[in-house]
């Protein structure tokens, strides 16, 4: 049913659209109305797609290739008990159709109803003439169910049929690795490439596993394989400059990225390992210049941003640092990583009122570390904010009921707010879990450790009477 690009089919979709323009009513065959709807739905044009299958159904009303067109359409738009009550019509028609039992398992597998949909499938598999779609649907409903041998089964019966199949190829390899089975993948692999010795994305994938596995020289003459077979292929320059970083071959590795600038438009992943690599080789004027091109390139990759911050960190220069991230946030103000820079930023800035609001936002955010936790904490007791530590500082507990860095803080806070019975409370807790951590008292609250209240408190802990 897909549009052929003969001058045909070409005629009937301008005789179509000729149609629309001009309100006139033009006569078309089933099968012309078909193949609009398909190359109308293949290129996205959904609003046309149903047109061409309104104007169809009325030209021919019984045309069942029509109505499971309809059918795609209600179950596109989520209109699913529509398209199910259609397809009951249908199959009462035709009970040998396999397109039926198809859309039938697809509204199944909409509804999570993934091994229904799986029996229809297989029923579908008996009756169609074109087992290698019905066999690739099968797998992606076993993908559904996270049972990945039976999915890894089913996609290598799509490859047995068409070994050009390269999405069942990728989805085979995503099972395997799924399931941590490097080195079946790879004997997968090898098997094909016996037989498809000039296949790029084979070579591809087989040195994605070895390099998974960690033993790069093969991952890299698997890369190379793969660029001597298409050496346009994007994808090989990537991975081997990956390697070559982890192998601290960090010349090699620009090389490989920057082919890839000239093969097409440059991928702000090529241009933030390439800074990458000059920043490992101390060239940081063009570590720089590349972070640069790369939140040019793509203002929404958060690692460029945190590359071009954690730059200016390293230099201690925190100025330009902030301004960064500044520029960052306002992009994208929902990024965890972004805000705990900005707060780590302002406290070394001294500016400690932004700092908590950073600290704050990432909190917020889910960034529940307790290390965040303890430097707002902190931060609230340098500006005197003491019952909002305290608040903060419960909230933390929480997640780490049992942490001496917790206990003490507020045991210096509660002394701090003359509530002495608290303050003893919590104390005599972090003590019992760490007694070591009494180092924090002596630097977050000098005033309280050397109450003679708390010398004792100390020092009865440590020499308990008998």
């Amino acid at each position: 049913m897909q549009l052929s690009p003969n001058e045909h089919n070409n005629f009937s979709l301008t005789r179509f659209e000729s149609m629309l323009k001009t309100n006139s009513v033009f006569f078309f065959d089933s099968d012309e109305f078909g193949d609009i709807i398909h190359y109308y739905l293949e290129n996205g044009k959904i609003s046309l797609a149903k047109k061409a299958t309104k104007l169809g159904l009325e030209q021919h009303p019984s045309s069942t290739d029509l109505k499971l067109f309809q059918v795609e359409m209600y179950i596109f738009e989520n209109q699913l008990d529509v398209a199910d009550k259609l397809l009951d019509q249908l199959f009462v028609l035709e009970q040998s159709n396999e397109e039926i039992y198809i859309q039938k398992a697809n509204i199944l597998s909409r509804r999570d109803a993934h091994e229904k949909a799986i029996e229809l499938l297989e029923k579908a598999l008996e009756l169609t003439n074109d087992e290698t779609d019905v066999l690739s649907l099968i797998g992606m409903e076993y993908l559904f169910l996270e049972d990945f041998e039976n999915a890894k089964y089913y996609f290598m019966k799509c490859i047995e049929a068409d070994e050009g199949d390269y999405s069942a190829l990728y989805n085979i390899i995503y099972c395997f690795e799924f399931l941590e089975q490097h080195a079946a993948a790879i004997n997968y692999l090898n098997d094909f490439l016996n037989k498809n010795p000039y296949c790029e994305v084979a070579w591809h994938q087989v040195g994605k596993q070895y390099s998974i596995l960690e033993e790069y020289k093969k991952a890299l003459a698997s890369f190379d394989f793969a660029i001597i077979s298409d050496d346009r292929f994007i994808g090989a320059y990537l991975e081997k400059g990956k390697v070559l970083e982890k192998l601290k071959r960090y010349e090699e590795a620009i090389e490989s990225y920057t082919v890839t600038l000239g093969l097409d438009d440059p991928t702000s992943f090529a241009l933030l390992r390439i800074g990458k690599c000059h920043d490992k080789l101390g060239n940081s004027d063009l570590a720089l210049q590349f972070y640069t091109k790369c939140v040019e390139e793509d203002p929404l990759l958060d690692k460029g941003w945190i590359a071009i911050t954690d730059f200016y960190c390293k230099l201690k220069d925190y100025k330009k640092a902030l301004y960064y991230i500044d520029k960052a946030i306002n992009i994208d103000g929902e990024n965890v990583f972004y805000w705990k820079r900005y707060a780590k930023i302002n406290n070394k800035l001294s500016l400690f009122e932004e700092a908590e609001v950073g600290f704050r936002k990432a909190l917020e955010l889910g960034n529940y570390e307790l290390e965040t936790w303890l430097t707002r904490c902190d931060i609230l007791i340098k500006l005197g904010e003491y019952e909002a530590a305290v608040k903060n500082l419960f909230q933390a507990s929480e997640f780490y009921p049992e942490s001496a860095e917790i206990e003490f803080r507020l045991a210096g806070v509660y002394f701090y707010l003359a509530e002495e019975n608290k303050a003893e409370y919590h104390l005599k807790n972090g003590l019992h879990f760490e007694p070591e951590f009494t180092l924090i008292l002596e630097e977050l609250f000098p005033a309280v450790f050397k109450m003679k209240l708390v010398k004792e408190i100390i020092k009865e802990h440590r020499n308990p009477s008998h």
